[in-house]
């Protein structure tokens, strides 16, 4: 386990980011419940498994709380998909997610794509374009999907 220490403007006191470690099921659930996204709660082993199978998980806690996890998947040299990024309510907008998102471009600074996929509104719009990422479209670039049973 890596223990990380940062000192991001307006960080809360006391907290850490670590890798290397997978929170219970219980902390995930709570994280991802807080977050509103129900298809993943809906079945907590299988986002346990889809953790534990990612490429790296970076998270955040503050003292004994988790407040935030960042998960990649990919091949980790050309490419890495940001799964996850995820920040408990009541820590958002102190520099948590921010932090998460830096220390994955400092951890992949070789790789040529950094791709993730977001709700489409102001605040996910503002919070990435302020930390470099641009929509695939302003690259040149379309985003195709297809979700299971569609």
């Amino acid at each position: 386990m890596e223990i990380f220490e940062f000192m991001e403007k307006n960080l809360p006191d006391g907290i850490n980011f670590k890798t290397g470690i997978y929170p219970c099921k219980e902390e995930i659930m709570t994280l991802y419940s807080d977050a509103g996204w129900h298809a993943y709660t809906s079945d907590p082993d299988l986002l346990m498994r889809g953790i534990k199978n990612s490429l790296l998980v970076y998270t955040a806690w503050v003292d004994n709380e988790l407040a935030g996890l960042a998960r990649i998947v990919g091949d980790g040299c050309t490419i890495i998909y940001i799964q996850d990024i995820l920040v408990l309510g009541k820590y958002r907008r102190m520099g948590i997610g921010r932090t998460l998102m830096r220390m994955i471009k400092d951890q992949y600074t070789h790789v040529r794509q950094m791709v993730l996929m977001t709700d489409n509104n102001n605040e996910t719009y503002g919070f990435y374009t302020s930390i470099g990422f641009n929509p695939a479209d302003e690259n040149g670039c379309r985003t195709y999907l297809k979700n299971k049973g569609e």
